[in-house]
């Protein structure tokens, strides 16, 4: 063969590859609503900018006439792109190839990425779209992606998209990683799927309903966006990139959003009822003050009393957390502590600094949620906190009572600076309960009980939860007008850029799981 015949043959092969599975394969993908997995890349990296690795790969086995079907590629594309310039590290499972199946091969190019990725200091994003593991090959395949999943945790950002399927152990990959995206009904991921659970249980039940995006995104919390169709996730993806760094070692990047730093919202007191009982939705407070109003938010509809996000601030991203008194009057629960002690590790992880409003009633009480673990679950949320040692700035808009204050970030718990509102109340609990067991021999005795409770509500709250109590034992570090938070947080955050805070020697801490 002479060497332009040898040329030849590589365009051909690479020809091959490019088409994965073939015509009518990828018809089919088209046909069920779904992008094929080299449509998703072009729409994921900027245009022109990846560099494939391993088109040539081929799988090793010769057992079950495995050696009469050896696709280029074996189901996952893999290399390094650009988003809005920057590098990151990509792998997409390819259905249109024996279903994406996860063979050894197949599985050796997603762990070289991952470590790739890890070792460049750049974010990894994978696409998944897998019928499961290759049962030709045996087992095995998909542990050693869990290994690279978890020794990139806190290194680099990870972020899985499910595109189609994703079952069995494949789930745990996704799982490993820091954001989770679905698509509307064309993601599912389950354990076990519906055949299963009928035979075992009885139950009838779609994939959809067992693991499709809307129980991860609302029941289960495994789900983080969900996205309308495969073109809105890969937007949803480069958009969640631009707030993030490279990696642990980088700060985030800066970006020019042309919002005064300055700029003061006169009327966000107007979302803030005067009845103390009201609920407001805090979405409205946020955006109010950061910058252009702009909010990504983070499992939205799950424990949806507690919300969690990216934003922006003079540029710099910032991670929010805040309790919702839209919601279940913004308690903290099992799910919502999960939420934000999650939430705070991660940040802490990639230089971000941790705002928190706070408009806090208590936990949740009932036989319910103690069963269910709220002591464990709640110290998550504490331990995240503490843990953290980005800069951390606490914003009390309204109640801010006992232990679920602390799970906001009091300044006993490591916040940098505590903010409130003229319409704050820091107690350890309500002023109504508070006056019950202060004065529960004296409501017993007087004739006038409702106007002896009323007067001893009212002194309590002046004297013992006013945020001026707060300030005057250093609790409270400055009391603001509610109009100028956003200059506020940000002169702030200036001050505490260059934070540095030493942890005690030691491997690693025991969170509670």
């Amino acid at each position: 063969m002479s060497n332009k015949e040898k040329v030849e043959e590589l365009a051909r092969a690479e020809e091959k590859a490019l088409k994965g599975g073939g015509e009518k394969r990828i018809n089919r993908q088209h046909a069920e609503g779904k992008l094929t997995a080299r449509e998703r890349l072009e729409l994921l990296v900027d245009k022109g900018s990846f560099f494939e690795l391993g088109m040539m790969a081929q799988h090793q086995c010769h057992d079950f006439g495995m050696e009469k079907k050896r696709p280029l590629g074996d189901g996952v594309i893999t290399g390094y792109g650009r988003i809005e310039g920057r590098k990151i590290f990509v792998y997409i499972q390819d259905f249109t190839v024996m279903g994406g199946s996860v063979g050894f091969v197949h599985s050796d190019k997603i762990c070289r990425t991952i470590n790739m990725a890890r070792e460049s200091g750049v974010p990894v994003i994978g696409l998944l779209d897998s019928s499961g593991a290759r049962i030709q090959e045996g087992s095995g395949a998909y542990s050693k992606i869990f290994y690279e999943n978890v020794k990139a945790s806190g290194v680099v950002p990870q972020i899985s998209a499910v595109m189609g399927n994703c079952a069995g152990g494949g789930v745990y990959s996704p799982a490993l990683t820091d954001f989770v995206f679905m698509v509307k009904d064309k993601s599912q991921m389950f354990i076990t799927g519906p055949n299963v659970i009928k035979a075992v249980t009885g139950k009838d039940i779609t994939m959809q309903e067992l693991g499709g995006a809307k129980p991860h995104s609302t029941v289960s919390g495994v789900c983080d966006f969900v996205a309308s169709d495969d073109e809105d996730c890969l937007k949803k993806i480069r958009e969640l990139i631009s707030f993030l760094p490279s990696n642990y070692k980088e700060q985030p990047p800066k970006v020019d959003t042309g919002d005064d730093p300055n700029r003061c919202a006169e009327d966000i007191l107007d979302i803030i009822p005067e009845r103390l009982k009201a609920a407001y939705d805090m979405h409205k407070v946020i955006k109010k003050i950061v910058d252009r109003g702009e909010f990504l938010e983070i499992k939205p509809k799950f424990a949806p009393n507690m919300i969690t996000g990216l934003a922006r601030l003079d540029g710099s991203t910032v991670g929010i957390v805040a309790n919702q008194p839209a919601w279940l009057a913004g308690v903290i629960d099992c799910d919502a502590s999960d939420k934000a002690g999650s939430f705070y590790r991660f940040c802490d992880a990639f230089n971000i600094p941790i705002i928190t409003f706070v408009d806090v009633p208590g936990y949740l009480p009932g036989v319910e949620q103690e069963y269910k673990g709220i002591i464990r679950h709640g110290a998550k949320m504490l331990y995240g906190f503490c843990e953290a040692t980005v800069p951390k700035l606490t914003c009390i808009i309204r109640k801010a009572y006992g232990g679920a204050f602390a799970a906001m970030g009091p300044k006993v718990m490591g916040a940098d600076v505590i903010f409130a509102w003229p319409t704050a109340e820091v107690a350890v609990m309500g002023p109504e309960a508070a006056a019950n067991i202060l004065y529960r021999n004296e409501l017993n005795e007087v004739e006038d009980k409702e106007r002896f409770k009323e007067e001893k509500v009212n002194y309590y709250r002046k004297m013992f939860t006013s945020p001026f109590y707060g300030a005057s034992n250093q609790r409270i570090d400055i009391i603001i007008r509610p109009a100028e938070t956003r200059p506020q947080l940000i002169k702030a955050l200036e001050m505490l850029k260059n934070k540095q805070q030493t942890m005690p020697d030691k491997k690693h801490g025991l969170m509670p799981v």
